[in-house]
């Protein structure tokens, strides 16, 4: 739609400033008719009486679509860290152009806001110290989230880790069993760990520990 600028209007509902980095956005009209909306940073570079050909309309729906996928991106991050997967993932969901999603992934990665390593390193600390899990389901999480083998296993815990995560996350449920007899127990609170992907060795340890913990034997 190639013409003249005849008003750029901001958009009311886009005043307020969103959460992530989206910021206000403006209507451009052409020869009296609605064109485009563009982000401020791309509508302020434009004026009254300019004259826009075809290739420069493409080129601000191009630059604001990856300026509308990066801010997408700065929002999935502000509520916790991302691997590199996970970030294409849910702006191929949202319908983002494969060119808008690399310029978005170069973005990020040239500021260090995408590390698959970090990420794993931050997974890892926090299924220990709230959902405690073994290293089998641990790493099974990992790479549904695109993280690679090196990076899983340098973010795993050591075998100690993994006996002390297990003890944690088994003694809630070993109170509920506590009244059993032994050979239930260990099997039931056995097989409780194991879902959790804790390894056989842990899931023992832990096991003859609570035994020994919420009983009178």
């Amino acid at each position: 739609m190639a013409g003249t600028i005849t008003a750029i209007e901001p958009q009311q509902r886009s005043i307020t400033p969103r959460r992530g980095g989206g910021g206000q956005r403006f209507n451009v009209f052409v020869d009296g008719r609605y064109a485009l909306s563009l982000d401020a940073s791309l509508a302020v570079q434009l004026r009254l009486e300019q004259e826009l050909d075809d290739a420069t309309l493409a080129s601000l729906v191009q630059a604001d679509e990856q300026r509308r996928a990066l801010d997408a991106a700065y929002t999935l991050l502000s509520y916790r860290p991302r691997s590199a997967r996970e970030i294409t993932t849910r702006l191929q969901q949202k319908g983002y152009s494969p060119e808008a999603i690399a310029a978005t992934r170069a973005r990020l990665d040239a500021f260090g806001l995408v590390d698959d390593a970090a990420f794993a390193r931050y997974w890892v600390e926090q299924r220990q110290t709230f959902r405690p899990r073994g290293a089998a389901a641990l790493r099974h999480e990992l790479r549904a989230k695109g993280v690679g083998a090196p990076d899983i296993a340098a973010a795993l815990p050591p075998a100690e880790g993994e006996h002390d995560a297990a003890y944690r996350a088994a003694l809630p449920r070993a109170r509920s069993l506590a009244r059993l007899d032994r050979p239930t127990f260990r099997r039931r609170l056995g097989a409780y760990l194991q879902r959790r992907g804790f390894s056989y060795a842990a899931s023992a340890a832990a096991v003859d520990r609570l035994w020994s913990e919420v009983t009178d034997e």
